[in-house]
């Protein structure tokens, strides 16, 4: 998965830009600028909790085409003394969405700062933003066999195609009780990267932000998928060519942020989270200054962000903050304090 992502010449990532109807998925800052909006009056609001910091770092992993950082930097100057205390950082290592990221933010009059690694980007106060991140991190699977967990490897079959196999051997580490058939998946990457952002925030100051797809309970499943111009392919099919991905396991990664110190605030879904940060009334907003057929485009992409079913960007995609545990409850995760939406 690492290599069919990022390999330096063959890399999925690294060779050409995937977003938007043109390319290989839409995430959610292309489909409404109200998303990137409201994480940024969400970063805006923990500035302020941090008691307003003369600097802080917002950094953004995995920043796509530039898009979300766009919109919250459009956003996060409606407070006053944020805009003035902000430096911009981008963990991004493909020169193809680098290029296309300098060039959305041209116009911002902000100066970014990009970087191939997340620990190079984390500096003193800070309020980190990953949106469909950690799905994009190898792992690796195990598969429970009447003697134990083996690891499910990539080989060649009998005809020199790719195939999926086992180890020879069972992993004895892996204590963990599950019928036969099972997958189990570990993410270790996706924890690393989680951790090190919760142990940096609660040394330094500051909060991060991980919105991505997956359940908010651990389980156990087979979620590599391969995705390629919006529609599902073989995972084995056209590496490089096709985009993989994982679910989220965010009970774990919410464990890891806690196992450094931190706290953990959520997972929410996506829905309420949106709505707790006020959706509703940034949509009518913009509607009021937007012609008719604009006003249909902002409600039917306000929709889809909140939508709801089993498979629906509402409730598959979950939001989880890792914080300073002197922080208060950061705004969308007290959902008893949801807004009332009539």
């Amino acid at each position: 998965m690492a290599l069919c992502l990022g390999h330096p010449s063959h890399g999925y990532y690294m060779k050409q830009d995937p977003f938007g109807a043109c390319g290989d998925f839409t995430t959610a800052p292309e489909i409404s600028q109200i998303f990137g909006e409201l994480i940024g009056l969400w970063a805006a609001s923990v500035w302020q909790a941090m008691d307003a910091p003369a600097s802080v770092r917002l950094i953004e992993i995995g920043p796509g085409r530039g898009t979300l950082m766009q919109d919250m930097l459009r956003a996060a100057r409606a407070l006053p003394g944020f805009g003035a205390a902000l430096s911009v950082h981008l963990v991004e290592t493909s020169p193809v969405l680098r290029e296309r990221q300098r060039e959305t933010l041209a116009a911002s009059g902000v100066a970014a700062h990009w970087h191939e690694r997340i620990d190079h980007a984390l500096e003193g106060p800070a309020i980190v933003v990953a949106n469909e991140f950690l799905d994009a991190l190898p792992l690796d699977q195990f598969v429970r066999t009447q003697d134990g967990w083996r690891e499910r490897l990539v080989g060649l079959d009998g005809e020199g195609r790719l195939a999926f196999g086992l180890s020879g051997e069972s992993d004895g580490s892996l204590a963990i009780v599950a019928p036969p058939g099972s997958v189990l998946e570990q993410p270790a990457a996706a924890l690393e990267a989680v951790a090190a952002v919760a142990r940096h925030v609660a040394a330094e100051g500051g909060a991060g932000l991980f919105i991505d797809y997956g359940p908010a309970r651990s389980g156990f499943g087979d979620t590599l998928q391969a995705l390629k111009r919006h529609a599902f392919v073989d995972v084995l099919a056209e590496p490089g060519d096709a985009d993989l991905t994982v679910h989220v396991d965010f009970a774990r990664m919410a464990q890891a942020g806690l196992a450094t110190g931190a706290a953990a605030q959520g997972p929410v879904t996506q829905r309420d989270f949106l709505l707790a940060l006020g959706l509703q009334q940034r949509l009518e907003a913009l509607s009021l200054r937007a012609t008719p057929a604009q006003a249909e485009t902002l409600a039917s992409g306000a929709e889809r962000l909140i939508e709801t079913g089993p498979t629906a960007m509402g409730d598959l995609f979950k939001v989880l903050a890792v914080a300073d545990p002197k922080l208060p409850m950061l705004p969308g995760f007290d959902l008893h304090r949801l807004p009332e939406q009539g």
